[in-house]
């Protein structure tokens, strides 16, 4: 058998086993799905008219409105949480030993890591699926969207949940314990909450405007909103896919440095 089709078929065993394990224990998956659509839902239903006429011309009060603007920075949030996720899975691995053993293994030896962001990338992409679905159920609408925009849409959500993932699953390697990797995980969470998500940049701070403006989620965040609601995207487009492609490279690094350093 040729090392390719050895990884491959490697690969796909241990995605299933990491699919099958979050079927199985489908809790943590629950417990971060739920911060996304509570925060939807808060936002929408009691702060929804404050924060819409805060945005909309003239100070006029429009839910429909702010649903259409809050929802592509809360489908990016559930990436972040979901990678959460994906941090203490790896962490709880190596903690376990598990990871120890299938060093032991005669399987190849990236399969481990690719399985595991294969599998997160596709529970990132289920879980975005399903708050969308929530958030269509509430009034959100697509406003003459393309179906070549639809694809980069969600190409767009798939580049940052396989450039978070590698994050995440630098920071499960990394860290000592599965309570470490929630806390290392949380700039993850927390990020999306500090970027152009629930308000426009030009109702922040002067002084904090460059941050929120060029950190990695205000570009995707505002990238997803042109492409579904015909906004002006701008140099956001380029910023989004930089950021990813840097994040994912970074996280691949990492990840395979870390796991191919031999325990002590």
């Amino acid at each position: 058998m040729s090392s390719l089709s050895l990884a491959v078929r490697d690969s796909s065993t241990m995605l299933r086993r990491n699919l099958l394990h979050a079927r199985r224990y489908p809790s943590l998956t629950l417990n971060l799905l739920l911060t996304p659509i509570m925060l939807l839902l808060l936002f929408v239903y009691i702060f929804g008219d404050a924060m819409s006429a805060g945005i909309g011309d003239g100070g006029s009060a429009d839910r429909s409105a702010y649903i259409a603007y809050i929802v592509p920075g809360i489908l990016l949030l559930t990436i972040g949480g979901t990678t959460i996720g994906t941090a203490v899975s790896v962490s709880n691995d190596m903690t376990e030993g598990i990871i120890a053993r299938f060093r032991t293994m005669a399987i190849h030896r990236g399969s481990v890591l690719i399985g595991r962001v294969v599998g997160s990338v596709v529970q990132c992409v289920m879980s975005v699926v399903l708050v969308g679905a929530v958030a269509v159920a509430i009034g959100f609408r697509a406003k003459g969207a393309t179906a070549l925009e639809w694809v980069l849409a969600v190409g767009l959500l798939a580049l940052v949940s396989l450039a978070l993932t590698w994050i995440a699953v630098g920071m499960g390697l990394s860290s000592p314990n599965v309570e470490a990797a929630s806390n290392n995980a949380l700039p993850l969470m927390v990020l999306p909450l500090l970027s152009s998500a629930f308000v426009p940049l030009d109702a922040m701070p002067g002084w904090f405007q460059p941050f929120a403006e060029y950190q990695p989620f205000t570009p995707a965040i505002e990238t997803l909103r042109g492409l579904l609601l015909g906004t002006e995207i701008g140099h956001n487009g380029w910023l989004a896919v930089a950021w990813c492609l840097g994040l994912a490279v970074l996280g691949y690094f990492w990840s395979t440095a870390k796991f191919n350093r031999d325990p002590k």
